[in-house]
């Protein structure tokens, strides 16, 4: 049975740097200024977290903050009694590793626990790598879709990445999917060896960093270029 919002905090969706940016850089100044008003966080990884709030503007105040975890890690009944955490009109600030919250990322639990008890959810302003890596590829940005990460066995890899170049070449779509850093290169590799010359594919790494790396080409002038990726946050974008 649904709660209601009666004496309910809400939930807060905290965006974080892509890189290992300064905050103040990438995250407007009314998120950095409402973190000082959040005393619970449910978080990625505690200590990552722990980090960023100290560059943020919180650093006096780390350890009388209440932290707890929502990683792949996390057991189904933990996440379910996270609901207590908003008795009382506590207000809990979500946060994950890079970027925004929900996304690809095991707080999206969170979101969905709080909607089905009636907390209200409220999103923070912050950087999204796969919005900048579309706005900056060149590619449709009238229709497009998010694919989350692909296989992992280099087969199932390949057979995804056909199905993915016939829907685009069918639709006109652009479709969007992120790998494991240490995975990006055999990513490249199997993209260039299942896909036509003529397929678009944009690579945009590192996006909001000072070495970011974001290029669009054909699947043929990839092959000619020689381009190692190497272990970075990356999204790749095809249009065929």
């Amino acid at each position: 049975m649904e709660r209601n919002q009666e004496n309910k905090g809400r939930l807060l969706l905290i965006p974080s740097p892509i890189g290992d940016n300064d905050p103040s850089e990438v995250i407007p100044a009314h998120v950095l200024n409402s973190l000082h008003d959040i005393n619970v966080f449910v978080v990625e990884e505690i200590r990552t977290a722990r980090r960023y709030l100290s560059k943020a503007g919180l650093k006096g105040r780390i350890g009388s903050l209440e932290f707890h975890e929502l990683n792949e890690h996390t057991r189904p009944e933990e996440i379910e009694g996270y609901i207590s955490l908003f008795d009382g009109g506590t207000d809990v600030g979500l946060i994950s590793e890079a970027g925004l919250p929900a996304v690809a990322d095991p707080g999206a639990q969170l979101v969905e626990l709080a909607h089905r008890n009636g907390i209200k959810v409220i999103p923070f302003t912050g950087p999204s790598s796969l919005m900048m890596a579309l706005m900056s590829s060149g590619l449709n940005g009238q229709s497009f879709a998010f694919c989350g990460y692909l296989p992992a066995k280099t087969e199932d890899r390949k057979s995804r990445l056909r199905t993915l170049e016939k829907l685009s070449a069918a639709t006109g779509q652009t479709q969007i999917f992120i790998e494991t850093p240490y995975r990006n290169d055999s990513m490249l590799k199997d993209i260039l060896s299942c896909c036509h010359d003529g397929t678009r594919i944009c690579i945009a790494a590192d996006v909001t960093m000072p070495d970011a790396f974001i290029r669009t080409m054909t699947v043929g002038q990839w092959k000619k270029s020689g381009t190692v990726i190497g272990k970075r946050p990356a999204v790749f974008l095809m249009l065929a």
